[in-house]
């Protein structure tokens, strides 16, 4: 944190990656500068350049006025780069640029400008493979890449689960101003053995469920909601794989939701684009 250096930040969706950029920003010297988060994935292809870098009055079709960009509004600050993975080629390299020289070109200017920025950057896309398939830069990759954050997937992080239960309890009851739910042991192995494919955001969406539609702030295994459930459980003899019980978790949603894909990404806490992808994989997708 107290250094400038890049950081980029990698993990499956729904693991936390937004949070490590705001604690990099609190405790660094920039603390009291701007913090920019910029969701990559969210912004048209044709406008991105003009969100990030700024653009001259009339430098194209709707540019009534200037536009300062993320860079020049961070100047001193940090930006947080989400979704990294699916920034255009002609963008990357205008990244690159700043990322060596701190310069940068508004679109439709010939003007080199300056910015003091600290770059983080997050994606779940596995940027080697970009590399290899020719949609991301190598140079780009090792300038963002100088301080590498990998966060694990919930499922492998044991008893965290049950650490974040109580927190996001104790956050939703103050919200609604009611008790904490509590875990029976029957239902606190249960949860340790679901493999949670939308991780940290899916149960915080589960526990948050839970909290306003359960009849009791007690959960058993009998009462847990159908998403909390390991009903497909791996077998004893191992004969069930990790993909296996995802893949039934999943199918099962998509049955509670009547087939709404956006529904089951919803309760599931993943994109419907990951959604999409993981039934395309198994031969799902309809």
């Amino acid at each position: 944190a107290p250094t400038d250096l890049s950081v980029l930040i990698t993990g499956e969706s729904g693991v936390g990656k937004e949070s490590f950029p705001q604690i990099i920003h609190q405790y660094s010297r920039r603390k009291h500068g701007q913090y920019i988060a910029v969701n990559c994935g969210a912004i048209p292809e044709g406008t991105i350049d003009s969100e990030l870098f700024g653009h001259e009055k009339g430098a194209f079709t709707g540019a009534i006025g200037e536009r300062k960009g993320y860079f020049g509004e961070a100047d001193g600050g940090t930006i947080f780069l989400d979704e990294v993975g699916e920034l255009p080629m002609p963008t990357q390299a205008r990244l690159l640029r700043v990322l060596e020289s701190g310069e940068f070109i508004k679109v439709g200017s010939s003007k080199v400008q300056k910015t003091d920025v600290r770059i983080v950057a997050a994606t779940n896309v596995n940027l080697t493979q970009a590399i290899a398939e020719g949609r991301f830069r190598e140079d780009l990759y090792y300038r963002l890449n100088t301080v590498p954050i990998q966060i694990p997937p919930l499922r492998e992080r044991g008893d965290d689960v049950l650490l974040l239960f109580r927190k996001f309890s104790a956050d939703f009851a103050e919200k609604y101003r009611m008790p904490a739910i509590q875990l029976t042991e029957d239902a606190k192995k249960e949860l340790l053995a679901y493999p949670w494919p939308g991780n940290v955001r899916e149960l915080r969406n589960a526990v948050e469920r839970s909290m306003i539609m359960a009849d009791s702030n007690v959960l058993s295994v009998g009462t847990l909601p159908p998403e909390f459930r390991n009903d497909a459980g791996v077998a004893a003899d191992g004969s069930m794989t990790l993909e296996d019980v995802e893949r039934n978790h999943i199918v099962k949603i998509l049955e509670y939701t009547g087939g709404n894909k956006s529904e089951a990404a919803r309760l599931l806490g993943i994109g419907v684009a990951t959604l999409y992808r993981k039934l395309e994989s198994w031969g799902l997708k309809s």
